[in-house]
């Protein structure tokens, strides 16, 4: 054992030297599989960083929260534009949540919507934000905590009032540390008064590209902006403690199909999403995404084997004379095999470490611009450390080959 490691270190030495002599052309060989192994570390991180936000998001709300809609699709809709099915089904409305949140086996139902504003006053304004139109029950979905000042009354939830709770983040970025409690600010272009501060919690994941701004009262929302009423008006419902999902979705299923009068045979003209659903719509999304990179970083990854075989080839036809003198020393076809195999190897693990560590970086990067946190795919990290060196060990066993069954005699005379 200890002669087999003596002689893999010597390889070793010897490959990192031959790596030493050809500076230029190992760098340009071990480029490809640079790019193919940084861009999977990349893509990993980012999309493991994403899921995990998701989830602790689903945690937040609550495993058994799910959502009434009106069409569910992996893919925002076109109002202007839709499906007959998704036409003839009818808008949802408040007294559907009511009905929902009348029954025995619901904690908590109201009729939220969502639309894009900025937020602005003299010498301040924002990029568009998602504004939601809720109630006071916010935080029982999305999570975090009221920091200042209060939320809706019952009185300006029903009345619709001019009034908003601002995202602290949002609210600290534009305003710094002035006190906003009382504070006139327009939103999307309406002027409100700010009640509140709200912190979402760490782990909040919001709409792609949007952050939440501020929340109003949904009455408000509905008649003082346009609301996309397929894709961003939906119902939220938490069951009580102890009633499972699938009891609590059955009679929110029949409280909505009464209300609408649909006959045994009809379909529903709604939708009901879980939480595992959405996590599974989302992970259908990223799959696909992530195998488009994975075959995009596998070509960027078969460049670099081809590119390691040409310098192998290469190298093994500017070392003859050298391949002749170990066989007259005593080399044998195995050793000289081993010996360049282990320099293919070295010149892709190389290559796949910092492919590794570019990855991470670029990942790190652009989870920051993100605002999420991606951890560092450790298996993967493992993966990608074996398949780059068996890129070296396939792709360089022609070349060994070829070195291994030169003729010493022939080999010494090689000028």
């Amino acid at each position: 054992m200890s002669a087999r490691m003596d002689a893999l270190g010597e390889n070793v030495r010897m490959a990192l030297e031959a790596l030493r002599v050809s500076k230029m052309r190992s760098a340009l060989t071990i480029l490809g599989v640079v790019i193919g192994v940084a861009t999977v570390m990349a893509m990993a991180a980012i999309v493991q960083g994403i899921r995990d936000q998701i989830v602790n998001t689903i945690e937040v709300a609550g495993p058994t929260t799910f959502y009434v809609l009106k069409k569910f699709s992996q893919t925002p809709l076109n109002p202007d534009d839709l499906p007959k099915d998704v036409r003839i089904r009818p808008d949802l409305v408040e007294r559907e949540a009511e009905r929902i949140r009348a029954l025995p086996e619901i904690a908590y139902a109201s009729l939220w919507a969502q639309t894009l504003a900025r937020i602005e006053s003299p010498g301040v304004r924002s990029q568009g934000m998602a504004i939601f139109g809720a109630d006071d029950g916010f935080t029982q979905i999305q999570g975090g905590e009221l920091v200042d000042g209060r939320w809706f009354t019952k009185a300006e939830i029903t009345a619709g009032a001019p009034v908003v709770v601002l995202q602290e983040e949002t609210a600290r970025r534009l305003y710094g540390q002035e006190r906003l409690i009382g504070r006139s600010v327009q939103v999307g272009g309406r002027p409100l008064e700010v009640i509140g501060l709200w912190a979402e919690p760490g782990n909040i994941f919001a709409p792609p590209g949007q952050a939440v701004g501020a929340i109003v009262p949904y009455r408000f929302m509905d008649r003082a902006y346009p609301i996309d009423r397929t894709n961003a008006l939906f119902i939220p419902v938490k069951p009580r403690a102890g009633v499972r999902v699938g009891d609590a979705q059955s009679a929110v299923e029949m409280t909505l199909r009464e209300s609408r009068r649909l006959r045994p045979g009809d379909g529903n003209t709604f939708d009901l999403v879980s939480q595992d659903q959405i996590l599974d719509t989302f992970n259908s999304i990223t799959g696909v995404f992530f195998l488009v990179m994975i075959v995009l970083s596998g070509v960027a990854l078969l460049v670099g084997g081809i590119g390691v075989m040409a310098i192998m080839t290469v190298s093994v036809t500017s070392r003859t004379r050298e391949i002749g003198v170990r066989k007259a020393l005593g080399a044998t076809k195995r050793d000289i095999l081993v010996q360049f195999l282990v320099e293919a190897s070295t010149l892709t693990g190389i290559g796949g470490a910092i492919g590794i560590v570019v990855g991470l970086a670029l990942g790190r990067v652009v989870s920051l611009a993100m605002d999420i946190d991606a951890p560092v795919p450790l298996a993967l990290t493992l993966i990608a450390v074996v398949v780059s060196i068996s890129i070296g060990i396939v792709f360089g066993m022609i070349p060994a080959q070829r070195a291994a069954r030169l003729d010493p005699i022939e080999a010494l005379r090689y000028e």
